[in-house]
Order: C-alpha cells, then structure tokens, then sequence
C-alpha cells in the first residue's frame, strides 16, 4: 500500500480523524482479504522504499492512496510518486488507486492531469454512470446503473492515456473511474473514495471548510460543521433513514460492504488471479 501524503498532510489527517490516509487504506484492506500480509510504505517520501529483501514483482498488489499532491505540478514528490508508479508498472503487479492514486497511474503511463474545471467536488461524488465499455467491466460489478460515492478533490484527469478504459464518470468530473495498461501492468482506479469510513468524509469537509467555503458550496465554516454533523451521525447509525434522506444518500454509501465494491472486485479478479498465477 502506497501512501502519497507527504509527512505535515499525514499529521493534519492523523489530528482530524486519527490514521493517515495510508493507516485508513491498511485497516479496509485487512478488513477485505483477512490474514492477508499488508505494508505499507510512502514514495512521496524521500529515502522511501520497500520492505528489506522484497521487490515489486513479489506483491499480489499494490494500492494507492489520495493525496493533496497536484500531479501538474513538478516536484520532488510528485516526481519520486510517479516514478514509483512507473516501476509498478513495469513490475507487472496489478494496482489499485483512489482519487490521487488514479492522477498518478494516469501522468505515470502518459496521460495528463489539472485542475478540475467545475470546482471542488466535496463529500461525495453524485450520480456516477458507468460508460458502454463500464457496464460489463468487473470494476463496477454489482454496482447499479447509477451511484454516489464518497470523494474530496479538486483536481481531475484531463486525458487517459493512450489505450485506457473509461469506465465510469459523473457531470462534475469526466473520468470517475478507469483502467489503465502501461509497460506490462494493469490498474483500476477511481476518482473516489471507496475505503473511506463516512467518519472521514466528515473529517475531510472539516479539514477543508476554508476551500468548501471560497468554493462556493458553503457560507460559513459553521455549515461546513453542520454538514459534517450529519455525515459523521449517519456513520455512528447507518440506519437512519431520516440522515440519509437529508445528505440524498442511498445504501451505495451507507452500507459499508457496498461502498467497498470496487475494492474487493479488484482483489477478487486482479489480485486473485495474480496470486493463482504464482502458486
């Protein structure tokens, strides 16, 4: 599991909810493939670098995390990332990414990414409708015609790379969901949040109330809060109706094994398939 966060973003998340993005990411993938072997490490970082002994070639799969990184931007981070996600590539290991870790997976291989023309896209991703090619791809199995999820970004891809899958999108947001073939490896990713607890959508709106606000999507940091409120309730009582109603959610987002279709698709299909392979 690849953590993108640089060093003050993972203290900022550790202060608001209590785990690090990468810390989030281990806890559902555990929860998903019990008694898997899980580690985690962090290519934004300088120095960073797999376990001692192991190499890319030896995992069953690799996921990667968001990040407020700006993959347009030219950086020591965002260029140790994306050379990361080259070697993963190359490695032939199937990947995974959320949110940032799709903009990653999409430079790495050629494509572009920028800022998301229609603004911020906060707390969830609405109305998500996969493409033709979508509708039989074993991403999005036994997702509806049409969902929410929950996302918190303001960057978007511009343009997949050359040969890449558009799975999914939504009015906000073009690309909500995609594969990606590059130097011998395939990854699935979203522009959302799959693994994300609603506890930490509501932490993430709070973290940003200052952007939510100069985006136009609230008035004051006090509504930021009252939204917040009720995303984190509806977490600690996923049941109520009345909660839900007032967000316009659904059981795409309110039940938890829904909300993580396409992670334990990947596993299942990509991961599976390569740790049958290897036996």
């Amino acid at each position: 599991m690849a953590e993108s966060e640089p060093p003050e973003a993972r203290e900022a998340r550790r202060a608001s909810v209590g785990r690090s993005s990468g810390e989030t990411y281990l806890d559902t993938l555990r929860s998903l493939a019990p008694g898997a072997e899980c580690y985690r490490i962090k290519p934004a970082d300088a120095g960073a670098g797999l376990p001692a002994g192991e190499s890319l070639a030896g995992y069953d799969g690799v996921f990667l995390t968001g990040s407020p990184l700006h993959l347009y931007e030219e950086t020591p981070e965002t260029r140790r990332t994306v050379e990361f996600m080259r070697a993963v590539f190359a490695s032939g290991t199937p990947s995974f990414g959320s949110c940032a870790g799709l903009q990653v997976a999409t430079v790495a291989a050629g494509g572009t990414v920028r800022a998301n023309t229609r603004g911020f896209e906060a707390a969830f991703a609405r109305r998500i409708t996969p493409s033709e090619q979508g509708r039989s791809h074993p991403l999005l199995a036994g997702r509806p015609a049409c969902y929410d999820a929950p996302a918190v970004h303001t960057d978007e891809v511009e343009t997949l790379p050359k040969g890449a899958i558009l799975i999914a999108g939504n009015r906000v947001t073009a690309v909500q969901a995609a594969e990606i073939r590059f130097d011998g490896g395939v990854f699935w990713g979203v522009q959302y949040h799959p693994e994300l607890a609603l506890d930490e959508v509501a932490g993430a709106l709070r973290r940003q109330a200052d952007g939510l606000i100069e985006a136009g999507l609230a008035r004051s940091r006090d509504e930021v809060g009252a939204y917040a409120d009720d995303v984190d309730a509806l977490h600690r009582e996923p049941c109520r109706r009345d909660l839900a109603w007032r967000l316009g959610l659904d059981e795409q987002v309110t039940d938890a094994s829904k909300r993580l279709t396409e992670l334990r698709n990947f596993i299942e299909v990509l991961c599976g398939n390569r740790e049958t392979a290897r036996r």
